[in-house]
This record gives C-alpha cells, structure tokens and sequence, in this order.
C-alpha cells in the first residue's frame, strides 16, 4: 500500500477586501501519496496558486488541516516551520521575477544552503551547486552570469536546482512551463519527470493546460471559483469527464491533425463573484444542466465511481 505523504483536509484561505471577504480556496479536501503528482487545473482566479502557497504557508490558510508526514503543519511553530520549509519547496510560474537579478546562478542556488548552514566552508557549498547544476542541465560555465544573460529555459532550471538544494520530499510546481516556449515546456517537463523518479519526489503541478497535466499527472483536482469541483485518476477524468465545467475545460483542448473537428462547449451566463459568495453552486449560473436546488444548496464531493469525486447534484444523470 502506498504511503500518503501530504493529507488537506477542509483547507480554506480568505482575503478581507473593501467590498467583503473573497473566498479564494474554499474546502479543498484530498490526499497525495508519496513519489505521485496531483495536477491542478481551472481558469485564471479559481486558486490554483492560493491554494498551493495556502498548503506550504505562504499564505497562512484561514481554517483547516494540512497534514504533512502525520504532523498539522498549520499549528508548526516558526521554528518547526524553518525545517519543514527544507522538505517542502516551491518551483514559481515566472523563472525571471522569481530570481534575484542582483545574484550570479551559483549564488542564487547557494542561497538555501548558506541560509541553512549545510556545509562548513565556500569550496565545498560551491561543488555542490556544481552538483545541483548539472543535475538540472546547466553548464558549468554559466556558474558566474546572472539571470539576465539567460533564457527561459535555463532561468527555470535555475529555479529548479535552487528548490531541490535542500533535498526536499514535496514540491508545488506552480505554472513552471506557462511562461516558456513550447519546446521549451517539453524539455522542463521531461527533467521534472527524470528528476521524480531519480530522487522519488512528489508534486502537485498546478496549470491551465489540460494536455501537460494529462501527460505529467497520476491525479488530476479540477477547481473553479476556490472549490473542487472533480477529483480523479487521469484516465479516469480524460476517458469519463462528469462534472459540466470539466467537460467545457476538455472540449477546448486543440485536436493536432489538420482538418479535425470538435465539439467546442461554449459555456455562456455570469461568472459568481468569489467576494461573499451564496450558498449554492458556483458553476450553476454557466451550467445548461442547473436546475433551481442547484442556486440553493452546495454540491458535496460525491464518489461517483471508485476514486472518481465529483460536486454535482445531478452527475449520475450525465
């Protein structure tokens, strides 16, 4: 049996604003075994990335339980926090903003293990980033430049090699390839997937795009205004589709043959505002099915199938 590493149980994040309380992640409930990735996908807004930062305590999570190796990290002194922030690390969606333009490649990767006190003198730090470098794919001679003087590419596995300088067990992958060419995003994609099975790390990779997280994901979470709205394997989503966003969400993946046609769902209707939101469905309002108990009541996530969750009212009639 596999052994669950990360456990969220009803974990919400709300933001106070001038208008009311946003509900960004609203309830998000699951498990992630050890050495799998759980992709999680939705529009821009839905709080894919809140949700991420949320479970890691960047953002500190309203309510809830987050459950790392049996231990709530939520109630983690800063201290505690000090060392599991060395287990779980974060890989961020721009690989430019998210480097110190001030800082050389070996200094930026260096970063973690002077802040932690890893080894006991410069040389033997520096043949570690040396190590780091060529794990990720970076050339020794690129050592001394600085973010500026590099591509995407090269900047994003600089990010890269800086969150596995700790050796960490969990990772959130947060949009890592939006920003990059699409040869690009296959080559990032391939060394994530290589550096997984080398060092049995585990991940939740949050994207819009549907075909990378098919292709990277044993799980994929589907959200939409903070909550989840489907939860499956990744064949089980892609073979049988259930909740009416997931479907939408699908229907826009582009066919690549020349000439190929699909059924495109339109999704038509006002988007709920997350800012004090009524109870009911918040898909309901864009939804053909929506039926008037669906403005009323909110959707649980109901076990359609074995491990297949769905929050719909009426999913067994799809």
């Amino acid at each position: 049996m596999s052994e669950v590493l990360l456990e969220v149980k009803n974990l919400k994040k709300y933001f106070n604003t001038p208008n009311g309380v946003l509900h960004a992640v609203d309830d998000v409930t699951f498990t992630l075994e050890r050495g799998k990735t759980l992709g999680v996908v939705g529009e821009s807004g839905c709080g894919k990335s809140t949700t991420g930062r949320a479970i890691l305590r960047l953002h500190e999570p309203t309510s809830g339980q987050v459950i790392f190796e049996g231990k709530d990290i939520t109630k983690a002194s800063s201290q505690e926090m000090r060392h599991l922030r060395s287990q779980m690390q974060i890989i961020f969606q721009d690989p430019f903003a998210s480097l110190n333009p001030r800082k050389t490649v070996s200094e930026i990767i260096g970063e973690p293990l002077r802040l932690y006190k890893v080894h006991k003198n410069k040389q033997e730090q520096q043949n570690h980033v040396l190590e780091l470098m060529e794990l990720v794919g970076l050339s020794e001679r690129l050592v001394n430049t600085y973010p500026h003087e590099l591509d995407g590419g090269r900047r994003q596995r600089i990010g890269i090699a800086r969150a596995l300088a700790m050796n960490p067990k969990f990772i959130v992958c947060d949009e890592p390839v939006s920003a990059l060419d699409v040869s690009i995003q296959a080559q990032i994609l391939n060394l994530l997937k290589k550096l997984q099975k080398e060092l049995g790390l585990t991940y939740i990779f949050i994207t819009h795009d549907l075909s990378v997280v098919n292709y990277f994901s044993d799980e994929i979470m589907v959200m939409y205004l903070g909550k989840v709205v489907e939860h499956a394997t990744a064949e089980q989503l892609f073979a049988h589709p259930t909740h009416p966003y997931t479907k939408a969400l699908l229907s826009a993946i582009p066919v690549p043959r020349l000439g190929a046609k699909k059924d495109r769902i339109l999704l038509k209707g006002e988007i709920t505002s997350p800012i004090n939101p009524k109870p009911g469905c918040r898909f309901a309002p864009r939804c053909e099915y929506a039926q008037p108990c669906c403005f009323e009541q909110t959707p649980g996530l109901k076990e359609n199938e074995k491990g297949h969750f769905v929050a719909c009212h009426f999913c067994e009639k799809f």
